[in-house]
């Protein structure tokens, strides 16, 4: 019998078709995403800025990587949502001056309805911050990511 071992590292591939000085279409496999910037700042206002994109893919992967960990744990979860409110720092995207960390603080909360036990959930939480690529990219530049948990029970 012949093991097939998983690939540990894989290569993403991606494409920008840059249609305007603003707005990219980003095509990844057969998808399609438009980042753009808003009518005030010269966009079209048709898709995300990218920087509410990259605060987009932190909250995607928050609930990804939550859900596959409470899976892991025997948390069932009925419900959840991911809010972030991140603080950017803009005089580097306006080219007065290099920023080094162009976001100091991201403030997410968490709201995840569930009937599991106390000790389940704690460790979806401490684990979280371990296995979330997005938050270890973003932790890794400087930036400081607070999670506020808010657990309902059904």
């Amino acid at each position: 019998m012949v093991t097939i071992k998983p690939k540990t590292v894989v290569t993403m591939k991606l494409h920008g078709e840059c249609t305007t000085h603003a707005r990219t279409d980003v095509s990844a496999d057969s998808l399609t995403m438009v980042v753009d910037e808003p009518l005030e700042r010269g966009g079209s206002g048709e898709g995300m800025s990218p920087t509410q994109t990259m605060i987009a893919a932190l909250i995607g992967c928050t609930n990804r990587i939550s859900q596959k960990l409470a899976a892991a744990n025997g948390v069932a979860v009925q419900a959840m949502t991911v809010d972030a409110e991140a603080k950017f720092d803009r005089r580097g995207a306006d080219m007065k001056e290099e920023i080094a960390v162009p976001f100091p603080e991201i403030a997410l909360t968490i709201a995840m309805t569930t009937d599991a036990d106390e000790a389940a959930i704690e460790t979806v939480k401490t684990d979280l911050a371990k296995f979330c690529p997005i938050s270890k990219v973003i932790r890794e530049s400087g930036t400081k990511i607070s999670e506020e948990w808010i657990i309902t029970r059904p």
